[in-house]
């Protein structure tokens, strides 16, 4: 595998006694879009959080970012390494503005804190590109958001925060048409930014816009498929029955 490049190889995952991933191999090189697909109960968000370090798996292989490894490391560790992971269903975090959110995870990441006048120009310009009105700033982070407001303030965090590579779990599901678009364009935006892209999904019409660089089909906790964009195209006229392993 790529030195550059977020590598995840022979991946297994265990929780309660049950093995969910067994022996998955990926590689997310910068400014690229690897997909992984599979139905509901594949291991798809399992692969996502045990790279990103959630505390209740127990996993055994490597995972490296731009050669680092990071199969031990907490996960404050690996962000700070670079990798960020946006989830499905963000907490709610009452009295906590957006802003106030995100300047304090960005002087996380720094030796001296960003000024005033320069996050607010990072913070504006941002909510331009995913679509939201400045005064979504002020507003407490996930209260009332609607389904699509929360995949937008995900994003939001994501170039916000500027990591090297990304992990998006089912970003697409439950959005209307206007937040897919802006969903869409926002990851074309990442691509540009040459940040590496995981982009977790069981809809291969998602994909069709996006025309992903690889494509990974998950059955049971082993991958069944790799190919191309054409790849999605087969699982959408034909299923994930005849991936069966």
């Amino acid at each position: 595998m790529s030195p550059i490049a977020l590598s995840i190889e022979n991946l297994r995952v265990r929780r309660s006694g049950q093995t969910i991933v067994k022996g998955v191999s990926l590689e997310i090189p910068p400014g690229k879009i690897v997909a992984l697909m599979g139905p509901n109960g594949s291991g798809k968000s399992t692969v996502a959080n045990a790279v990103f370090g959630h505390p209740g798996y127990q996993t055994s292989g490597k995972i490296r970012l731009d050669g680092r490894d990071l199969t031990k490391a907490p996960t404050h560790e690996r962000s700070r390494a670079g990798l960020f992971m946006s989830l499905q269903q963000p907490p709610e975090i009452p009295g906590v503005s957006v802003s106030a959110f995100l300047r304090a995870a960005v002087n996380a990441r720094r030796e001296q804190p960003i000024s005033v006048g320069d996050f607010q120009t990072i913070l504006k310009n941002n909510l331009k590109i995913v679509g939201l009105p400045n005064d979504f700033a002020h507003r407490p982070l996930n209260e009332g958001f609607s389904g699509g407001e929360k995949k937008r303030a995900e994003l939001l965090q994501l170039l916000t925060l500027q990591p090297k590579y990304v992990i998006l779990d089912e970003l697409d599901a439950g959005l209307d048409a206007d937040a897919l678009r802006a969903v869409t364009a926002t990851i074309e935006n990442l691509r540009r930014r040459k940040i590496g892209i995981l982009l977790i999904t069981h809809s291969p019409r998602f994909l069709k816009k996006l025309k992903p660089d690889r494509v990974h089909v998950l059955i049971e906790g082993r991958l069944a498929a790799s190919g191309g964009p054409e790849l999605a195209s087969r699982v959408e006229t034909k299923g994930y029955e005849r991936f069966g392993v």
